[in-house]
């Protein structure tokens, strides 16, 4: 199984892409968690995305697509994965589909965490003061929230076009969200059934 999850920052997609990777058996792919590994190694990708991730802007493409393209073909990928934090614009979907049927593959199903965004900057500026990360000042996680806004959301309505949008509310506990997560996975979408998780 294949699957994406998205929402604005601080919608807890890392939270549940890790425990959702080890409940459908894959792996888990985050484009920040690679960004941050590129900038402490100091290689020429992390430099050239360090100013765009401190500034809460989107890395662009040409560099967002390779580092994902890197990852596709590593040999753990063959069956499951989550993706997280990648697509993020309609461009990089279609790049993303792309890479995927060059492998003979295709996204099962993209869950989307909704939060409110008050709740968002709250949560944001408490994990600020937590991991004293460069992106999480109140000023850049406005910026954040604006740019999913305008860049991130639209893909919803391209996911849900194909029939394979699972729309889960993402407030309250984590087992709970988790929860909701797995019981929307297991319901048959318009389209297609996107889940048959691994028990």
């Amino acid at each position: 199984m294949r699957l994406l999850i998205m929402g604005p920052p601080g919608a807890g997609k890392g939270t549940q892409a890790i425990t959702l990777a080890r409940r459908i058996r894959g792996a888990h792919i985050s484009t920040g968690d690679i960004f941050r590994t590129h900038m402490r190694q100091q290689t020429s990708r992390g430099k050239s995305a360090r100013h765009y991730i401190d500034a809460g802007a989107y890395v662009p493409d040409e560099v967002t697509n390779a580092v994902i393209k890197d990852r596709l073909a590593k040999d753990d990928l063959r069956g499951a994965f989550v993706l997280d934090g990648y697509p993020r614009t309609v461009s990089q979907a279609h790049r993303l589909d792309s890479m995927l049927d060059q492998l003979g593959a295709q996204i099962d199903g993209v869950i989307a965490l909704a939060v409110d965004p008050a709740e968002l900057i709250g949560r944001l500026l408490k994990r600020a003061d937590t991991t004293h990360r460069t992106d999480d000042t109140e000023e850049v996680i406005r910026h954040r929230l604006d740019l999913y806004a305008s860049k991130t959301a639209p893909l919803l309505q391209v996911y849900r076009d194909r029939g394979l949008l699972h729309e889960v509310d993402g407030v309250g506990p984590v087992e709970e969200v988790t929860a909701r997560i797995d019981n929307s996975l297991a319901t048959p979408n318009s389209g297609r059934e996107a889940s048959r998780l691994c028990k």
